[in-house]
Order: C-alpha cells, then sequence, then structure tokens
C-alpha cells in the first residue's frame, strides 16, 4: 500500500519571502533560472516580429561580446571579460528578471541561511561592473555573420559565449514519454535548476507529515556531485529538529558517495541513522506517479512524497544549434578542451555545464573556468596566444545544523596524454567541523559578491 501523502501542517515561506520571489518563479516557468536558456526557434522565426529588427542596446563603443545565460558562468564572464579588456562591449542574454542560487540552496532547505542569501539583481550586476544586461532568450545564431537573434531582436558581435547550464534527461529514470516526464518533473521536482523548482521542494519539506521522502543520486557527472548527499542531511536534519515522523530514503546508483564518501558515511551513521536511509548501487528504472511509487531493479519503492534527480545533459541550446559532441551521452558541446572554442571557430565558445571536459559541474568550477575564458578571449582579441589555466573546484558540504557542521574539498585539474583529465592540487577535509560549517556560508558570499559587485 502506497503511503499517505500529506500537506497542510506549515506554510512554506512568509509574505515577505513570497513577495521577493513571486516575480522569480513566475520567470522560471518560461526558463530555468540561473542561466537556463531555451530551445532555439525554428529557423522560419528568425526573421519574423522583433526577431527581424536589432536589440535594443547602447551603439557599440568596442569589439561586442555576447554572454548567452546569466548563471555562475555567464555572470563571471561579463564581469571578467571587462576586467581583461575594458574596451570589450560586453551584453550578457538572461531570460529570467532574477538570479537564484543553487549553491547553497541546500542551506536554505535545511533552514541554515535564508532565502535573501541566495537572490540577486542582474540590473545591479551589470552597471556594477560596466556591461548590458538584455532580458532575453537566445533562438537562433548565424556563426558565420556573426549574428545571434534573441526575443529581443538580433544582436551582431565579434565573439560569444554560450552558458547555457543543464537540462533533465528524464529517460534515464526510464520516463521516455515526453508527456510523462513533463508530469514527473512536476510532481517531483529535481530542484537542481534554481527558481520555482526550489520554491517547490521547499513547500512540499513544510508540508510534510509522515512517510518516506524519496531522493536520489543520478548518474554521469551531475551538477554539484556532493549534492544529493548533502540535500539528504539537510533535509533529514530538519526532520529532527521539527519532529516529523518520516525517513528520508537516498537510493545511489554507486556503492557509495562519489566525493567527500568518508565525510557523508560518518555524518548518516553517527547523525542520521534514525532518519536517512542509504541504499547503494540501486538505480531509478520507472516512475509511477498515480502510486507513488519508483521502480528499481530490486523492486517497487512506496512513499509519501519524492524530488527525482534525472541525469544531467547539457542545456537543449546546444545540441539545438547544432554545437554538441555527438560521442557525448550527455549531448555536451563539442570544443576545444583547453581553450573551450568550438573546433575552426575562435569566435564561438562554451562554458559551465554545457562544457564537455569531465570537470566538476558546481558553482566554484563554473566561476574560475570563466575567469580562464575571459582571459583567453581578451588574448586572442588582442592578437595574442592564449595559455590554459586549470579552474578551481572549492566545494563545500554542510551535513549538520545543530550545530552547522561542513566538509569540504579543494582541487585542480592536469592532463596527461596516458591519463587524460585528472584531479591535482588535492585537499580533501572529511573530519565535520563548526569553522567549516562557518568557512560554507562565508565562501558562498564571497563568490556572490565576486560576480555581482
Amino acid at each position: 500500500m502506497a503511503e499517505k501523502k500529506t500537506t497542510g501542517r506549515r506554510a512554506g515561506m512568509d509574505r515577505r519571502d513570497f513577495l521577493k520571489t513571486a516575480g522569480l518563479a513566475g520567470a522560471g516557468a518560461v526558463a530555468g533560472m540561473g542561466g537556463i536558456v531555451g530551445s532555439a526557434a525554428p529557423a522560419a522565426a528568425a526573421v519574423a516580429g522583433p526577431l527581424g529588427r536589432a536589440a535594443d542596446l547602447p551603439p557599440r563603443k568596442g569589439q561586442r561580446v555576447v554572454v548567452v545565460g546569466g548563471g555562475w558562468s555567464g555572470l563571471t564572464l561579463a564581469k571578467y571579460l571587462k576586467k581583461a579588456n575594458a574596451d570589450f562591449d560586453v551584453v550578457l542574454v538572461e531570460p529570467n528578471a532574477m538570479f537564484m542560487s543553487c549553491p547553497l540552496s541546500n542551506l536554505w532547505l535545511g533552514g541554515v541561511i535564508g532565502i535573501d542569501i541566495l537572490l540577486h539583481s542582474y540590473v545591479e550586476a551589470a552597471r556594477n561592473n560596466g556591461y548590458v544586461w538584455l532580458q532575453a532568450m537566445l533562438v537562433q545564431l548565424d556563426r558565420e555573420k556573426r549574428r545571434a537573434w534573441t526575443t529581443a531582436g538580433y544582436i551582431d558581435y565579434d565573439y560569444i559565449v554560450l552558458a547555457p547550464g543543464i537540462d533533465y534527461d528524464y529517460p534515464s529514470l526510464g520516463v521516455k514519454d515526453p508527456a510523462e516526464a513533463a508530469i514527473v518533473a512536476q510532481a517531483y521536482p529535481a530542484a537542481f535548476k534554481p527558481g520555482s523548482e526550489h520554491l517547490s521542494l521547499k513547500e512540499k519539506l513544510d508540508n510534510f507529515e509522515e512517510g518516506t521522502f524519496v531522493l536520489n543520486v543520478p548518474p554521469g557527472n551531475y551538477r554539484c556531485l556532493p549534492g544529493p548527499y548533502e540535500r539528504a542531511c539537510m533535509i533529514a536534519s530538519y526532520f529532527k529538529k521539527e519532529g516529523i515522523k518520516g525517513k528520508v530514503l537516498l537510493l545511489d546508483p554507486n556503492e557509495e558517495p562519489t566525493i567527500k564518501a568518508e565525510g557523508f558515511l560518518k555524518a548518516f551513521e553517527e547523525l542520521y541513522k534514525d532518519v536517512l536511509e542509504y541504499h547503494t548501487a540501486t538505480t531509478i528504472t520507472g516512475v509511477d506517479v498515480g502510486k507513488n511509487q519508483v521502480i528499481t531493479e530490486f523492486g517497487e519503492i512506496e512513499f509519501a512524497d519524492a524530488s527525482l534527480y534525472p541525469r544531467v545533459r547539457a542545456a537543449r541550446l546546444i545540441e539545438d544549434l547544432g554545437l554538441n559532441d555527438p560521442k557525448s551521452r550527455q549531448y555536451e558541446a563539442k570544443i576545444d578542451p583547453f581553450f573551450y572554442n568550438v573546433p575552426g571557430d575562435l569566435h564561438t565558445y562554451v562554458t559551465g555545464d554545457s562544457r564537455s571536459q569531465p570537470f566538476s559541474k558546481s558553482g566554484n568550477t563554473a566561476n574560475t573556468e570563466a575567469k580562464v575564458v575571459a582571459k583567453i578571449i581578451a588574448a586572442r582579441a588582442a592578437g595574442k596566444e592564449p595559455k590554459w589555466e586549470s579552474p578551481n573546484t572549492i566545494c563545500y558540504s554542510m551535513v549538520n545544523t545543530d550545530p552547522n557542521e561542513s566538509i569540504m574539498v579543494d582541487a585542480k585539474y592536469t592532463f596527461t596524454k596516458d591519463k587524460g583529465w585528472d584531479f591535482t592540487d588535492v585537499k580533501l577535509i572529511t573530519e565535520r567541523s563548526r569553522q567549516l560549517g562557518k568557512a560554507n556560508i562565508e565562501w558562498g558570499k564571497g563568490l556572490y559578491r565576486d560576480m555581482f559587485m
């Protein structure tokens, strides 16, 4: 028998929080928050209506660089392109009215921080850093003419950087019919594309009374490798503090956590033994919304509610523009692995979670990677040879909220012909501490200042 799903225990947000996020949630229905850009329109649309005129932008004063996607990668790029070359005319194209961060969002779900820490203004970011924000969506690209069509008109450019983020691959959960995938996405939102999904998950938690809450770890290189494990800790901690008669069930296709395994396993055992069940080597092969049930190779699992995280793939925009690598199972862009440009095209670049290198799909990686790409474009615009630099992956994970305690990893990347890409300069701390808990929050705030101030 399926467990009873209950609602109405408590309100998800107060009125002040709702007013802050009302516009944001509406925008999220058009495109995923934090730089997820919609699919390209049919070619015929590129010459119709507003698409047939130039976008309303200030006159170009120098070489124009268009950045598509206002997530951690795109925001950092827009700022650091101007720092690398003050004469660049930089335009950030992003359809959402407000930025909401995925990094640190688990802490909000667990009650450690307020939602205001996650929300930021594209207007202030552009004004503070000397570029232009165009609230629009990219729908077509002519790389020969160097013209980008957006829903606000076309933009002629010298360089363009695509940082559209991720989309979800619901067939990886055994949900192959697009109509069924839409139902699953709405019923059990993954909440790794910030905005409406996060608000929905928070509301689920605030109204959860009893039973099993299912989470899962997706296969492959997904957004924020420790994210599902940290989220399980935050929800389990929330259940304990609120006295909820329920448990968190985390299903993982891997034999152990994909990163910081020792720290997460100790937290599961020492802090949440009675609240959290961790099932390894367990892959979801189907979802039945009507029965509140996931299907695995070991049988069906019934639950009261869930947040299901499919395999991630590059944003569909990459595939629609014909830039994906046909060898990539996750439809990631085919680009020069060291300099991020599309092969044979030094004017088109792809960064962030849609790029093909096996780097972590995380906020700090996107931030440091974008600074490297800004230097590459500035060097090439000046007729110089760029140099490759490794991005940096610094990742904190909160595992306890009473008191706030975190674990962390700090690593860079190296490449050899024999081994390919690998980690280097790794610093791993799996012993949770209050000091790291405080550093976790300050790390996030520092990077927000870096992107927006």
